[in-house]
């Protein structure tokens, strides 16, 4: 699991292969043993594929209230990737459980699917931005109440010009602090 994490880097630019559903069930089986006080269960992942993708980014539009080259750059951002995986929170009332824990365990299932897909040779990038929780974007993936979307990741195949170069400097030292 280290190397694992060692090795992990964000994919901004993806081919058109992408993985099947089988195959995202089987990871998200794994990524789901994540952490999760009360065993709730508070999360969910919703595939876009095809048109999904286009009707994301003509709700991104439409939260952004932009026009002309600035709509047209939003609305191309999600056909970036053949695969978006759209990372929901399912938050529920709990007498222990608060619901920024519900959130920390959804984000814990995001993380690890980045993981288990770096791992099985998908090129994934986890990816945000200032109206993912705008109602018509929560619209548009038809969000219940107490779902609150969490990002998307942009999955797609590596490209054969080799993995991205790892730019961050060791982020462990200073830390790390011990209480006795």
């Amino acid at each position: 699991m280290r190397a694992a994490a060692l090795a992990r880097r964000s994919w901004p630019k993806v081919t058109d292969d992408a993985p099947d559903d089988a195959e995202l069930a089987d990871l998200l089986e794994a990524a789901g043993r994540v952490a999760d006080h009360g065993a709730l269960v508070p999360w969910r992942v919703i595939a876009l594929r095809g048109e999904a993708r286009r009707r994301l980014g003509d709700a991104l539009v439409e939260a952004a209230a932009v026009e002309g080259e600035a709509a047209a750059k939003l609305a191309a951002k999600p056909v970036r990737a053949p695969l978006l995986l759209a990372l929901v929170a399912v938050v529920q009332p709990h007498p222990k459980v608060a619901e920024w824990e519900q959130e920390a365990c959804a984000a814990g299932v995001g993380h690890m699917l980045t993981l288990l897909l770096d791992e099985a040779g998908w090129g994934v990038m986890w990816r945000t931005g200032p109206h993912t929780r705008h109602p018509v974007v929560a619209g548009m993936h038809g969000l219940a109440e107490g779902e609150r979307l969490m990002g998307w990741l942009y999955v797609g195949g590596k490209p054969a010009t080799g993995r991205p170069e790892r730019r961050r400097a060791p982020v462990a030292e200073g830390r790390l602090s011990s209480l006795d």
